[in-house]
């Protein structure tokens, strides 16, 4: 579709900002094009009925790390409402696990955040978890076998009417949170121990950290009843338009333009295809109906200038939208574990950096971790067995003052 000379050597590297776009352990991949599982249409579930994190529907599925390997879990595919960036109600889907081990008391639950996966929704994790093609099911199952239950958000538009909201903050602070409730409502998860009274975590990293740490901000004032005892998040993009020069014409430049997607999702005064001329319109398209792999791949080593008429970052309608993306304009409630790679190629480490000063300079406690060696993919590998002790310890209620 764009042929580029000298492919050989552009493909590895390619393929390698992919995987560090979708933060991931090495497990099976996803499919590349929207060839399956049709949206839910909204207006059949009834988005507008209830309140945030009602089940509008509940499904049996599975939990297969890679595909075909048992688990001792139960699972389900939920539809749920939840509130969209303009505050309107919508439906989101996910998938809620639940570990078999007869324990019958509180168990914690994971309330967990992807990375990215794609716009199509054939990329929903919802879609992939069951087939054990799911991109970060290994590090899914590290918080099964911990013996908590863990509900993935599919997010806005994926698997759902309409578009991928991709990374409108928001949005996907909202469907974190009513993922949580969502999860606690299953009759059928109360006789495991998955109720009201459970201990929540919220987790998160890449896009899943944009969208953990917009939970964690918003989880006093959205959904003041959940007992969120601490959130984890890494190699957050606590500001998108600081990311614009980062990745405008470079490898990274596929994730770019499915940001200016998703935000046009989410907003729709801000009219992309406006601004796009034909190579512009043809490259969303695409985007819009495959998964990160292929897609951030086709998408690689763009120019904005050559795939616009005009610039939208330069009018006041698309700034204003990615400043109210912006991080750190108010301290979580609870505990916060933040951490980010010294040589994070993707989300400078700067951005974690400042979104630390940010919220501690508000009075959250924040345990801020620099991992000094490695970059944006082996952060989320390398911090996992911290970051489950790290939550391990708010479960049991041990107090932290952080290191602000």
């Amino acid at each position: 579709m764009h042929p580029r000379k000298n492919p050989r050597p552009l493909l590895p590297r390619a393929l390698a900002q992919a995987l560090i776009a979708l933060a991931v352990t090495v497990a099976a991949l996803p499919a590349t094009a929207a060839t399956a599982a049709g949206p839910v249409p909204a207006g059949s579930l009834e988005a507008t009925a209830g309140k945030p994190g009602d089940l509008l529907d509940v499904t049996e599925s599975a939990f297969h790390p890679p595909p075909g390997q048992p688990t001792l879990t139960k699972a389900w595919k939920v539809s749920y409402r939840s509130t969209s960036a303009l505050g309107e109600p919508n439906t989101v889907t996910g998938t809620v696990i639940v570990p078999q081990d007869g324990r019958k008391g509180p168990r914690p639950l994971i309330t967990y955040a992807v990375g990215t996966v794609g716009l199509a929704d054939s990329c929903a994790p919802s879609a992939n978890l069951p087939k054990g093609t799911a991109m970060e099911a290994n590090l899914i199952q590290q918080y099964i076998w911990r013996g908590w239950a863990v509900v993935v958000t599919d997010y806005e538009g994926l698997g759902t009417a309409g578009e991928h909201t991709y990374v409108a903050g928001r949005s996907a602070g909202h469907a974190v949170l009513d993922a949580a409730r969502a999860a606690q409502r299953i009759p059928a998860a109360a006789a495991s121990g998955l109720s009201a009274e459970s201990p929540v975590g919220i987790v998160g990293y890449s896009q899943g950290g944009q969208a953990s740490s917009w939970a964690a901000e918003l989880k006093k004032s959205y959904a003041p009843e959940l007992n969120v005892k601490g959130t984890a998040t890494g190699g957050v993009p606590a500001h998108l338009e600081k990311l614009v020069p980062v990745h405008d014409g470079s490898y990274g430049s596929g994730l770019l333009f499915m940001a200016a997607a998703g935000q046009d999702a989410a907003y729709p005064e801000l009219k992309l295809d406006g601004y796009l001329n034909p190579k512009g319109k043809e490259l969303i398209s695409f985007l819009r109906n495959n998964c990160v792999i292929l897609g951030s791949t086709v998408g690689s080593f763009k120019k904005i200038s050559d795939l616009t008429t005009s610039d939208p970052l330069a009018t006041p309608q698309w700034r204003k939208r990615l400043d109210e993306s912006d991080l750190g304009t108010r301290a979580p409630d609870h505990p916060v574990y933040l951490y980010h790679a010294l040589g994070d190629e993707l989300i400078p480490y700067s951005l974690g950096k400042a979104l630390r000063s940010d919220w501690c300079a508000k009075g959250g406690t924040v345990d801020w971790r620099t991992i000094v060696l490695g970059e944006h993919v082996s952060g989320v590998i390398t911090e996992a067995f911290n970051v489950q002790n790290w939550l391990a310890a708010r479960f049991a209620d041990k107090g932290t003052n952080g290191n602000c």
